[in-house]
C-alpha cells in the first residue's frame, strides 16, 4: 500500500501509543549496545574484530569459510560447524574466548541504559520482560548504578547459581487488614533474559551453571556460556540455562496465562536470527499481538518478510512500514537513544 502524506506523523503516533501501552516486552539486539560506536560492536562487525584473536589457524579458516559461503553471522557459522553431538565443538569455545577478550576491557557510558531501566522500573506492568541477544553487561551495570532491581535468573554473590524459579517469584510483604492477611507487591524487578548467554556466565562440571563478576577471570576447568548451540541432534531440548530462558521467551510470546506479552518492541535487532524469528512469527498469529521493529537498517530479505504484516510496525532510517503500509524512513526514531525516552 502507498503511504498517505501524513505517514510519518501517523507512524510516530502509533509508536508512542504502543510503547506506552500495557504488556510490552522488549527484545534487544546489538544496535542497542552500539552507542554510536562508543559501546559494543554490531553483529556484522564482530568477526573481523575477533578473528585475529583465534590462534588456531585451521579452525579460524573453517569458520571464515562458512561465513564466506553464506552464513548470516558467527552464530550461524558455528551452528553449521556443529557436529550435532551431545558436547560442544572446539570452534564455539575459541569464539567465546575471543569475544570475551574483546569485550572485557570495554567500559562504555551507562547513561542511555540507565534511562532505559529507570523508565521500565516505573511502569505499572508487573515484572517487565527484557529479552536480550547481547553478551555485554550494559543493562546489569546500568540497573546497579540506578539502584533498579533486575532478576536475571541468578542468585548468590561471588559465584551466583542459576535458578529459573526466580522468574516466578514475587517480592512483597504480608499485612493484616480487616479482610485478613493480604499480600502487597512492593518491588517489581525487571526480568532480564539473556537468550544467548553473557559475559560472566559459565558452566562448572561440579557446580553447574554459574555467574561471576563480569570482569573476573573464570575458575579453572569451566566454559563460558555465550553463543549457545542451536543445532543439537543428540538432545531434544537445549541445555541449562538456555532451556529455561527460551521456554520463558516462547511462553511470554505465546498464550502464557500468567502474563503474556501483547507487544514486542525490538530495539537494534536486524531480524537475522531465525531461531528468534520463528518464535516471533508464531506470536504474530495471535490477534492481540503487535510487533515493533526499530533498527537502522534491514536487509531486503528481512524487510520483504516483515514489512507486509498487518500487525507489525517497522522503523528504519531508509524506509518504514505501518501495519503493511510502506512509507519513507525516519531520521531518528529507530535509535535506541531516542526510544529510551519514549517508553
Amino acid at each position: 500500500m502507498t503511504a498517505a502524506p501524513d505517514f510519518i506523523s501517523s507512524l510516530e503516533a502509533k509508536v508512542a501509543e504502543q510503547l506506552k501501552a500495557q504488556r510490552v516486552g522488549y527484545l534487544l539486539g546489538a544496535g542497542s549496545s552500539y552507542l554510536d560506536a562508543a559501546g559494543y560492536p554490531l553483529a556484522f562487525e564482530l568477526w573481523d574484530l575477533i578473528k585475529n584473536r583465534i590462534t588456531d589457524a585451521q579452525k579460524r579458516a573453517e569458520i571464515q569459510a562458512k561465513l564466506d559461503g553464506g552464513a548470516t553471522g558467527i552464530e550461524h557459522a558455528l551452528d553449521l560447524l556443529d557436529d550435532g553431538g551431545a558436547m560442544d565443538t572446539p570452534y564455539r569455545h575459541l569464539v567465546t574466548a575471543a569475544i570475551a577478550d574483546l569485550f572485557l576491557p570495554k567500559s562504555p557510558s551507562l547513561d542511555v541504559h540507565i534511562e532505559f531501566v529507570r523508565r521500565l522500573s516505573q511502569r505499572e506492568d508487573p515484572c517487565v520482560k527484557v529479552f536480550n541477544l547481547n553478551y555485554d553487561p550494559l543493562l546489569e551495570r546500568a540497573a546497579e548504578a540506578a539502584r533498579v532491581r533486575v532478576a536475571d535468573g541468578f542468585l548468590g554473590v561471588e559465584y551466583a547459581f542459576f535458578d529459573p524459579a526466580v522468574f516466578e517469584e514475587r517480592v512483597g510483604r504480608i499485612r493484616g487488614t480487616h479482610k485478613g492477611r493480604q499480600f502487597d507487591e512492593t518491588v517489581k524487578p525487571i526480568h532480564l533474559l539473556k537468550l544467548h548467554g553473557s559475559l560472566g556466565w559459565y558452566e562448572c562440571p561440579q557446580r553447574g551453571v554459574r555467574r561471576c563478576a563480569y570482569g573476573s577471570a573464570l575458575p579453572g576447568n569451566t566454559k563460558r556460556l555465550m553463543v549457545p548451540p542451536q543445532r543439537r541432534k543428540a538432545t531434544d531440548t537445549m541445555l541449562p540455562p538456555y532451556a529455561a530462558l527460551w521456554s520463558t521467551f516462547r511462553g511470554c510470546l505465546g498464550l502464557n496465562a500468567n502474563n503474556p506479552v501483547n507487544r514486542l518492541a525490538c530495539f537494534g535487532y536486524g531480524l537475522t536470527d531465525e531461531h528468534v524469528n520463528t518464535v516471533i512469527e508464531t506470536a504474530l498469529a495471535r490477534t492481540d499481538f503487535t510487533l515493533l521493529i526499530f533498527t537502522k537498517a534491514l536487509s531486503d530479505t528481512a524487510w520483504n518478510r516483515w514489512s507486509v504484516k498487518t500487525n507489525t510496525v517497522v522503523v528504519t532510517e531508509a524506509r518504514c512500514s505501518l501495519k503493511g503500509t510502506i512509507g519513507p524512513g525516519h531520521a531518528d526514531l529507530w535509535r535506541f537513544e531516542k526510544l529510551c525516552k519514549e517508553i
